[in-house]
């Protein structure tokens, strides 16, 4: 196959980029593939031209929506058969997503890695044969990697379950770790990890440091100073409000862009900056995996990044049409206590753990246990992410097993008349499809569907209820609703009762929570660097051809960064913290069991958890007043104040 003239007939490229060539030809060949691309390389490529030349679909797992409403239009401009199945879309329109596919009109579709919980999509998607899975952002696969999501870590056992031939890994940030863990765990063989420089010579890097109290006025000095469009990043939401009007005030067209601005005026403000509307976006890390614009001329941090990862992501944003492009770090330590205690927020403490142990214990039937994960995540006093993580966890020690997901939900209205469905039907079927109907309780229009009811009358399992349901729908003959999604696992007793479980697994999230708290003194370690900061970051990515100065960073300019704080953060004093914390504890009564130790510390800090939402916690005067302490600061008085917490 002449892969060029391919490039040009259906892309309008005139070559390959670096490692793209490679990548598509071992793919061709049913070699499945680790490509470790800079932001910007066009790792995306390597997929969508592999995809038109298999048979069959190529799966496409990307972790976020605005990534796939960016590269569907470029399909689509392409002329390349592609969609999504995600939430957005009306039943509608899912319904004729599925219909093309089942009908080989669709050559890609993309979709979230929590799609696979649906039980109607698996239904689905094992029904088609598929080519390729694609995992885009896929360190998230790895533990050792910087945005491990614990849903990435089935997506093996799916590749398997779905019998897919060949497997492409795509990320930009990946150490040598994390690429040794992510090619194990798909049998990707060393010879076939492709990795293309690091290095980017357009990219100035500078660390300045800045007192707090400074940092917007030299914010917008800087920003003043640079030509073109730019990024602010920041980490709150209230941070990117505050700086985006300060700017504004200094007659810089600057907006301001979060998750908590609907959908509608965020896809508004995307749309501005990439058609140069907007100059400025003031932004959360919220902004950026789904902008693909080549002429970002800077990105600024106006607050310290989670790691060195996402610094790297952050700043790749800039300059991707190899034009000078400056990234600037406005530093100092003030803002480190935020960063952590996203970290400490996330580590359940033991009675938590416990409580979720003592659930599956207290529960199971016949070595079945069903769990919903927000009524968990509220009980336990873990929040949903690392409780998901925790699942996985014991699933990996053999504790619980996945077996399915489904919806405890199932709702439909007819769209055509009950005895008109029931005539299509013949037979043993047409009585199925009745017992289904009878087994219905409806209010008005809408009806739920009592499995239990039909089971213990009918005798039919839950597989071939949902697949006539789906049949239904698709023929236009229902609208169908699902919701409450219920995982089912099968549980080992005899592992579930081992005496150290929970204690081995508090372990195991300390040592986490102590890794991703490194991982924050290794970013200031290297913004402190008094060496050439491009080459360092190249290394830290594996890359060993980028030249050892880089003559283009603030290290290599002689001014070597020094950060500290604004003025030394200082606890409440005793007799505060002791009304403070007595307060909080009067509150939480004693019902909530699950609260430990670190629940009080996280309260000082300012730190919510499920037990402060349900409790009303945030009310409390106590509640964030040493948030700009370090957190093992408090953790120390807090047990000096209370050692029988």
């Amino acid at each position: 196959m002449d892969l060029q003239q391919s490039l040009q007939q259906h892309f309008s490229f005139d070559q390959f980029r670096d490692g793209q060539e490679q990548t598509i030809r071992q793919l061709l060949d049913g070699q499945s593939t680790l490509s470790v691309f800079p932001t910007g390389a066009g790792k995306s490529l390597c997929y969508q031209f592999t995809a038109i030349h298999l048979p069959n679909l190529t799966l496409v797992v990307s972790p976020l929506l605005a990534l796939m409403k960016d590269q569907l239009a470029f399909l689509k401009e392409k002329g390349i058969a592609a969609a999504s199945i995600d939430s957005t879309l009306t039943p509608d329109e899912n319904r004729q997503v599925m219909k093309d596919i089942r009908q080989g009109n669709i050559k890609i579709l993309m979709v979230s890695v929590e799609r696979f919980k649906n039980e109607r999509f698996r239904e689905f998607i094992s029904s088609v044969p598929i080519s390729m899975l694609v995992v885009d952002e896929a360190h998230c696969i790895s533990e050792w990697g910087h945005n491990f999501r614990p849903d990435y870590l089935k997506l093996p056992q799916y590749c398997q379950q779905l019998n897919i031939p060949t497997v492409l890994l795509l990320t930009a940030t990946a150490t040598r770790k994390v690429k040794r863990d992510m090619a194990q765990r798909f049998n990707i063989a060393t010879e076939h990890i492709v990795q293309t420089g690091f290095y980017r010579s357009n990219l100035d890097l500078s660390v300045l440091p800045v007192n707090e109290g400074d940092k917007k006025a030299k914010l917008a000095h800087v920003v003043a100073t640079q030509n073109g469009a730019g990024i602010v990043y920041v980490t709150l939401q209230q941070t990117a409000e505050e700086v985006a009007n300060h700017l504004q005030r200094q007659g810089i067209a600057a907006v301001a862009y979060h998750a908590g601005l609907d959908n509608e005026l965020r896809h508004h403000i995307q749309t501005d900056f990439m058609a140069g509307r907007i100059g400025v976006v003031v932004a959360t890390i919220a902004f950026g995996m789904g902008v693909d614009k080549s002429d970002v001329r800077f990105v600024i941090h106006y607050d310290l990044p989670k790691s060195i990862e996402n610094y790297s992501q952050e700043i790749g944003r800039a300059g991707r049409d190899g034009q000078l492009s400056h990234c600037i770090t406005l530093a100092n330590l003030d803002g480190i206590t935020t960063v952590e205690n996203f970290i400490y927020g996330d580590t359940p403490e033991l009675p938590g753990i416990e409580y979720v142990i003592n659930n599956i214990r207290d529960e199971e039937s016949d070595q079945i246990w069903e769990m919903q994960v927000s009524p968990l995540s509220s009980a336990s006093n873990i929040r949903q992410l690392p409780l998901k993580t925790l699942l996985v966890q014991l699933e990996l020690r053999g504790v619980i097993q996945p077996k399915y997901s489904y919806f405890a939900d199932f709702k439909y209205k007819f769209l055509v008349d009950q005895q008109a469905i029931l005539e299509r039907f013949k037979d043993e079927r047409r009585q199925f499809i009745e017992a289904i109907f009878q087994h219905t309780q409806f209010k008005k229009v809408w009806g739920n569907l009592d499995f239990e009811s039909l089971y213990q009358h009918y005798g039919c399992d839950r597989q071939r209820v949902i697949s006539a349901m789906e049949y239904l729908q698709e023929q236009q003959l229902i609208a169908l609703e699902t919701k409450k999604i219920t995982e089912v696992f099968a549980v080992n007793a005899n592992k579930l009762a081992e005496p150290q479980l929970a204690q081995s697994l508090a372990d195991y999230f300390s040592e986490k929570e102590e890794k991703e708290v490194q991982r924050i003194a290794q970013l200031i370690r290297f913004f402190e660097l008094d060496r050439c900061l491009t080459a360092n970051l190249a290394r830290y990515f594996d890359d060993q051809l980028a030249p050892e100065t880089c003559g283009h960073c603030s290290a290599c300019r002689g001014e070597i960064a020094k950060l500290s704080y604004s003025s030394e953060p200082v606890l409440p004093n005793d007799s505060e913290l002791i009304l403070q914390l007595t307060e909080l504890k009067e509150r939480l009564g004693q019902s909530e069991s699950q609260i430990g130790a670190g629940s009080y510390s996280r309260f000082l800090a300012g730190v919510s958890l499920p037990a402060f939402s349900r409790n009303k916690i945030r009310q409390l005067v106590g509640f964030g007043s040493c948030e700009k302490v370090r957190f093992s600061e408090i953790k120390d008085k807090v047990s000096a104040l209370f050692p029988s917490l």
